[in-house]
């Protein structure tokens, strides 16, 4: 079983930056395949990012790509976000999740555990 904890959200202004961190607990975390999603108010849950158990595959929505970078380090048991040139509407509350991996990994229900989430504000 894994545990995750997220941090690092607040309140940022336009094309800022932040940097979300997401610890694990449980031996088998290098085993799973770590997910970032995101929900705004009154949205569904997205897909952001992905990184796989190896750290050598790495997906992102169109929505972020070229702005969000996703990395890991097994031996720490922690998955961040780095998330560069913030726009409003990437506002909504960020979510880690672990699962297996595989190709659904843009779906949500492809994921086995999930953090409490951590919000991200960008003010215009």
């Amino acid at each position: 079983q894994v545990q995750l904890v997220e941090s690092g959200g607040g309140l940022v202004q336009t094309g800022g930056s932040l940097r979300l961190s997401c610890a694990a607990s449980g031996r088998s975390f290098s085993n799973y395949g770590m997910g970032w999603f995101r929900q705004a108010p009154g949205k569904e849950r997205e897909f952001v990012a992905f990184v796989s158990w190896s750290g050598g595959s790495r997906y992102y929505a169109d929505s972020v790509k070229g702005r969000f970078t996703i990395s890991r380090d097994n031996a720490k048991n922690m998955v961040w976000l780095q998330l560069n040139s913030l726009k409003p509407e990437d506002t909504a509350v960020y979510y880690c999740a672990a699962g297996r991996g595989g190709s659904y990994y843009f779906r949500s229900t492809a994921y086995d555990y999930w953090g409490q989430g951590t919000q991200v504000t960008v003010s215009s």
